[in-house]
């Protein structure tokens, strides 16, 4: 059985070398860029032996369908560039893409958020279903972010985790999470979903007692305090605004 990793990527250049050196053990090693891409993540790619392809970026689950056609390996595993494999997740890999009976197995995260290992408040074990044997796996083009794998089989777990380096800095935190939050709101408005008064209030609310509470994100001491409370705000109160927002200028238009 054959197996090709592929990244995603986009303005990388300071992270693609170590990761993909990290799969290197891979039998065909693929880096899908976002065409939006401006600095030299293809060219240290291509020094690496990788391929590079260059596609035009429409959301997260259109590159990865598209990514789904680019090898004729039997299995694709997808790792992001701030993502690394340990060579007991490589053995891993190894041994069960042997296996006849699984068509995508879901792998846990390590997740290191501004240089702290978080392991609570949902953050861990943080399993992402990214190892898919072709042919098996389809992406569900609704859902533009945190994309959702379709199966025509069984699927398992791994043991051994990822290493995601996710955030080094809270502004790093805050400009990926900006993108999310528009994400967020767009699909929320095509919905028909409208934000009450009370919205802004308990929607913060509520994520702040389901990460720090009843997901233990107290047990992080200080950094996940301070990460709970930041998810809140810009997964509760920011998506709000930004829903809000785009009902008032529909309904500008409409009057004018």
């Amino acid at each position: 059985m054959g197996i090709a990793c592929m990244v995603l990527a986009r303005d990388n250049a300071a992270l693609i070398e170590e990761c993909l050196r990290s799969l290197a053990w891979a039998d065909e090693l693929i880096v899908l860029l976002d065409d939006r891409s401006s600095d030299r993540t293809g060219e240290i790619a291509q020094e690496l032996g990788a391929r590079v392809d260059l596609h035009r970026f429409e959301s997260f689950c259109a590159q990865r369908e598209y990514g789904l056609s680019l090898t004729e390996q039997d299995w694709l595993f997808y790792v992001d560039s701030d993502e690394r494999a340990t060579d007991d997740l490589a053995g891993e890999i190894r041994q069960v893409i042997q296996r006849d009976d699984v068509v995508g197995w879901w792998v846990p995260r390590r997740n290191v958020i501004c240089g702290h290992e978080i392991r609570h408040g949902g953050w861990h074990p943080d399993y992402q279903l990214r190892l898919l044997r072709l042919g098996h796996a389809h992406y569900d083009m609704t859902r533009e972010v945190h994309e959702v794998v379709d199966l025509d089989g069984a699927e398992g777990y791994l043991q051994q985790p990822l290493i995601h380096l996710n955030y080094a800095t809270w502004s790093e935190f805050r400009r990926k999470q900006a993108q999310y939050v528009a994400f967020e709101a767009d699909i929320l408005f095509r919905q028909r979903v409208r934000p009450h008064p009370w919205t802004y209030l308990l929607q913060p609310l509520r994520e702040f007692w389901r990460r720090y509470v009843r997901l233990e994100g107290y047990r992080d001491g200080w950094p996940g305090l301070r990460l709970c409370a930041a998810v809140a705000y810009h997964y509760g109160f920011l998506v709000t605004w930004q829903l809000a927002r785009r009902w008032r200028i529909a309904e500008s238009v409409r009057e004018a």
